[in-house]
């Protein structure tokens, strides 16, 4: 059976690939109700930037509630504050092309062109031509998502999004030639076991891990002097296997990691681990690594996420790399040579007063009565 696909930028095809469509279930039983919608919908216009403003803020609610539901969205979504935190970090100007080669809902994307277009007024034609077709770069291997993605630029005022529906780890690192790389990449990819030794041949660095796999592509992709920021588990600074190793290795050698900023648990809605972001640019090793430790005395969670002003003092700090109760420098000199060990141990963090049990004080409290009555008897026997 064909299916009629139209896809941003293409022309109106028929396509035989049923796997195109295959995450997406149509739940209006009615033909009559569907045609309804799709006629409501058909006389929306937003031709005026203050409706095309208002349904994206909607668009983005609504995948939000997705993710925060742990349902299908939930894969795709990283939490606005923390997007808008990583892009003001690496600062992506105008005339650099970005990437995610795991695009999701496309917040990256979205976010620096948001971020590139705060004065829009100020702005030329020819960079406002730029910022269309010459910017924005995802990869998305899963339909649901693509689709979201797409939808998610358009709306936001990419009016022809270059996202490509792939596998991103299929491509064979070592083909990756000058005119393929990026100057930003902005990235949160998927993390979890299960990629076969046929996608692992495409890595110098074999592995099952697919965010390990994804950070070897990354930062083949990257342009020399290019920056990233990539939210990874924060298991890749200290886990002990090979293939852990030889990427950290990889990584201070070939970039310079500059900042990490450890996140708490439960920034990610229906995630169970804990993760950070790698800040880096390409082309000279690391010499010294800043970290930041998020501790907000506060636990996250669907009702309680994470917000912009939680992430404000790392984004001050940052700038300077200074030092606080909640940040540090590391030399990469004093780092393991053989593990390239980089967990995250502050120094600085204030020691917390442990609070004992309640049987702990009772017995405290019973050895002090026991010797104020010996001291009130050996009293007795003087007088």
């Amino acid at each position: 059976m064909s299916v009629i696909v139209y896809k941003v930028g293409v022309d109106l095809r028929v396509s035989s690939n049923k796997s195109y469509c295959k995450e997406l279930k149509n739940k209006v039983s009615s033909g009559y109700k569907l045609r309804e919608i799709l006629n409501i919908v058909d006389g929306m216009h937003f031709r005026l930037y203050e409706e095309k403003h208002e349904l994206s803020h909607l668009y983005e609610a609504k995948i939000a509630k997705m993710g925060n539901a742990g349902r299908n969205g939930g894969e795709y979504y990283t939490p606005r504050p923390l997007i808008k935190t990583i892009v003001k970090v690496v600062d992506p100007k105008i005339g650099e092309t970005i990437y995610d080669g795991a695009c999701g809902s496309a917040g990256f994307l979205v976010e620096s062109y948001n971020y590139l277009t705060e004065n829009q007024a100020k702005l030329s034609s020819a960079q406002m031509a730029t910022l269309q077709n010459k910017t924005f770069y995802g990869k998305e291997i899963k339909s649901l998502a693509y689709i979201i993605g797409i939808m998610n630029m358009i709306l936001h005022g990419i009016e022809a999004p270059n996202i490509r529906h792939m596998d991103t780890l299929a491509q064979n690192i070592n083909d990756i030639q000058e005119k393929d790389r990026y100057n930003v990449i902005l990235a949160n990819p998927p993390f979890g076991a299960g990629i076969g030794r046929e996608i692992q041949q495409n890595f110098p660095i074999k592995t099952g891990e697919t965010a390990f796999l994804f950070l070897q592509h990354f930062i083949k992709i990257l342009k020399a002097g290019g920056r990233a920021g990539i939210v990874i588990k924060n298991t890749f600074l200290s886990n002990t296997d090979n293939a852990s190793v030889s990427l950290r290795k990889l990584l201070l050698e070939n970039c310079n990691l500059h900042t990490v900023l450890d996140l708490p648990g439960g920034v990610f809605a229906g995630a169970g681990v804990k993760t950070v972001v790698l800040f880096f640019e390409k082309g000279k090793p690391t010499k010294k690594v800043w970290f930041y430790s998020l501790n907000l005395g506060r636990n996250l969670g669907k009702g309680n996420p994470l917000n912009e002003v939680d992430l404000a003092e790392f984004i001050k700090l940052q700038k300077t790399k200074a030092d606080s109760e909640n940040s540090w420098s590391v030399d990469v000199s004093s780092v393991d040579q053989e593990t390239f060990d980089l967990s995250v141990k502050n120094p600085n963090k204030k020691d917390e007063t442990v609070l004992r049990t309640p049987d702990e004080i009772i017995k405290e409290m019973d050895k002090l009565d026991t010797e104020i009555k010996s001291s009130i008897l050996s009293i007795k026997k003087i007088i």
